[in-house]
């Protein structure tokens, strides 16, 4: 483990690979930990990629003394490692995390020379109405850590790993720590909405991943062929997989990721 030093506190990251390879920087969702990708962690520097996975601000093993946790700021953190670690990169994201790699491409461009984007929220809205009342209300203490963590259980519908039960227990150890809780809960209640008005400033190539079983939206085919459509990019629908299908199906994700970093890479090549 290593950490990036930013405003605020600093970030916890892992580095897996060759220090020439090209670089893939992972960003997790809000309540996750970076321990999500730990399925490319193998497959990405056996194929010569220098691969890296960073926590959220008061996410995981980074500090919790940040003062903000917008979804901006995840993406600022992104940028700053893909600098600290000599880009560009392809930027890889799940849920809130997704969107900030977006948002990087959108407003530092040459740092990214593509998007692979798992259950992203893109259209700015993120969780409004009633639902979000009924979200802030279940995350408040004393009941909040642990319903917290059964709202994150409940987005892996479908299949998931053998490894599935020690993940899900560090992100509850999380949870219910008094230090980290205050920032996630912080991250929980983000907005998403500076995103969409930047979507026309993405260039970079995208590959959109989604599970088929996603709850997060009512019909996730048609919110991901949206965002294929919007971005120009690669569609990849995932069986039995919900709003983790990194982290649920790496017998399908791996490759398919394998598959669009080697386009990319001879993309940029020619």
């Amino acid at each position: 483990m290593e950490h990036l030093q930013r405003p605020g506190g600093r970030i916890a990251y892992d580095v897996h690979g060759p220090g020439g390879g090209p670089l893939v920087v992972a960003v997790p969702g809000m309540g996750d930990v970076r321990a999500t990708y730990r399925h490319l962690a193998g497959p990405l520097p056996a194929a010569g990629y220098r691969f890296a996975a960073l926590d959220l601000r008061s996410h995981g093993d980074s500090d919790t003394s940040f003062a903000e946790h917008t979804t901006l700021d995840a993406a600022a953190d992104t940028a700053a490692l893909i600098d600290e670690l000599g880009g560009p990169a392809v930027i890889i994201g799940n849920s809130l995390g997704a969107t900030a790699a977006a948002w990087v491409a959108a407003t530092r461009p040459e740092l990214v020379r593509g998007l692979v984007l798992a259950g992203a929220f893109l259209r700015g809205d993120g969780v409004r109405g009633a639902r979000a009342l009924a979200l802030k209300a279940m995350l408040m203490r004393p009941w909040g850590p642990s319903m917290a963590a059964r709202y994150l259980e409940s987005l892996f519908t479908g299949r998931t790993t053998d490894d599935h039960p020690e993940h899900t227990a560090a992100v509850r150890a999380a949870l219910r720590s008094p230090d980290r809780y205050p920032g996630i809960l912080a991250t929980f209640a983000n907005a998403f909405r500076p995103v969409p008005a930047r979507l026309d400033n993405v260039r970079a190539p995208a590959l959109v991943v989604m599970g088929e079983q996603d709850p997060d939206w009512p019909d996730p085919a048609a919110e991901a062929a949206w965002m294929r459509d919007r971005l120009g990019g690669e569609l990849l629908m995932v069986p039995e997989a919900g709003h983790y299908p990194l982290a649920q199906r790496p017998d399908v994700t791996v490759p398919a990721v394998l598959d669009f970093l080697a386009t990319a890479q001879e993309a940029e090549r020619a």
